[in-house]
């Protein structure tokens, strides 16, 4: 009795199968047809699916830029930031929360095995003068622990940078500073200054007085931009900001094995997020609040704006296309299998549109990004993440889905008698 049901089975499947894939094929026929035939309401379609998805790319780029919590670049595998668990605050009271005893910590993370280096990284804008050249600059100066490896932190090498903080004492703060400062080559252009050179770093904040060598000059690595930035040792610009009361930093950075880098990242700051590096994250987006709300709204925007256009395109398509509707329902199609030709046509339609406003809101982003920082801005101002790709389609999948009831519709109420008697 089994092996005679199966068959009928086996063919009744196959035979949906042949059905679904001739459906397909009239649809990808009628994108052809009105392509041709109905050019303008196509491209209505197309255009107004890709504009809406390439604006929307661009917002969420810019939040993603808002959101991102690394803007220093850096070659460590993974950095360990405050969340709000943190009980440290800014020094400033314009950043957010900080690692406390960021010395002690960062030390207790470097010993376990596997760790190559660890240190706190700290980051300021100071006022840096050039007394040669009577220059005076705004420079974001970065603090960091050099190790006995090369590494690279805000995209300078430490390599010129003497290994250790002498300056830091063991908490003390009281050590000789070493008075070392290694300049990016827009840093350097724009104070005039030389290697070798002397340097004064001002600061309201802190007691640290002392003169600075420039102990080289190196293009920043990993940057699309020329932002001006000086590498120092860490104690040194807490000394200088008042941030040494309390050892605090923006973030430790980590180099060594991925699992004994989390293990020790945990232990050191169990309240804090651990993050491995790369593009921003989706997770950073969550954490901003400013940044969320900016892509939620722009969502928001492009779906109702998406669906509504998309229906009224469509609508107009069906109105156009009633003829060739009636013709399938002489030709034996009942009114499911017309309405699934409708809707299959509007969403190969409007992926079409996704596709090309996905390439547009990336080419978007570049110029834009090409422009604020050609004029006012000193970094990117937007960002390109790999899920933008998924994120185009699937916001032009919801904004056809809710637009469709509009078409079908219109299709289900097309008498095949009077518009094949036309």
């Amino acid at each position: 009795m089994t092996s005679h049901d199966s068959k009928p089975d086996d063919e009744a499947t196959g035979s949906r199968f042949a059905r679904w894939r001739g459906l397909l094929a009239v649809a990808l026929a009628s994108v052809r047809t009105q392509t041709v035939a109905a050019r303008g309401r196509t491209l209505a379609t197309i255009c107004i699916v890709a504009l809406i998805v390439a604006n929307l790319l661009l917002v969420t780029g810019v939040a993603l830029a808002l959101a991102d919590d690394d803007p220093v670049d850096h070659d460590a595998d993974l950095r360990i930031v405050p969340d709000d668990n943190d009980v440290h605050s800014s020094v400033t009271g314009v950043e957010g929360t900080r690692l406390g005893e960021s010395h002690d910590r960062a030390a207790t993370i470097a010993e376990r095995e596997g760790i190559t280096h660890a240190t706190p990284m700290l980051a300021e804008p100071l006022k840096v003068e050039n007394p040669e050249s009577g220059r005076s600059e705004y420079i974001l100066v970065v603090g960091i622990v050099p190790g006995e490896e090369p590494m690279t932190a805000a995209g300078l090498p430490t390599d010129s940078l003497e290994p250790g903080d002498a300056h830091y004492a063991d908490g003390a703060y009281d050590g000789s500073p070493t008075g070392e400062i290694v300049l990016s080559t827009a840093a350097a252009d724009s104070l005039e200054a030389d290697a070798d050179g002397a340097l004064v770093l001002d600061s309201e904040n802190g007691e640290l007085e002392t003169q600075y060598t420039v102990t080289a000059i190196e293009d920043a690595e990993g940057s699309e931009t020329e932002t001006p930035v000086a590498l120092v040792h860490l104690s040194e610009l807490q000394s200088l900001t008042g941030a040494d009361e309390g050892g605090l930093a923006d973030r430790v950075l980590v180099w060594g094995d991925a699992d004994a880098a989390q293990a020790g990242a945990g232990e050191a700051y169990p309240n804090a997020a651990v993050v491995t590096d790369g593009s921003p994250t989706v997770h950073s987006l969550f954490d901003d609040r400013l940044a969320l709300v900016t892509s939620v709204l722009a969502l928001l925007v492009a779906t109702t704006t998406c669906s509504l256009l998309v229906a009224i395109t469509a609508g107009l398509q069906v109105e156009a296309d009633r003829q060739m509707l009636a013709t399938l329902g002489t030709v034996g199609f009942p009114t499911g299998s017309r309405l699934v030709v409708v809707a299959a046509t509007t969403l190969i339609t409007a992926a079409v549109g996704a596709a090309l406003g996905l390439g547009l809101g990336v080419g978007g982003i570049v110029t834009t990004n090409a422009i604020a920082t050609a004029t006012v801005a000193p970094e990117s101002v937007a960002v390109v993440h790999s899920l933008f790709v998924p994120y185009a389609f699937l916001v032009a999948l919801l904004s056809t889905l809710l637009a469709l009831p509009y078409p079908l519709l219109l299709a289900a109420r097309t008498e095949i008698l009077t518009e094949v008697g036309r």
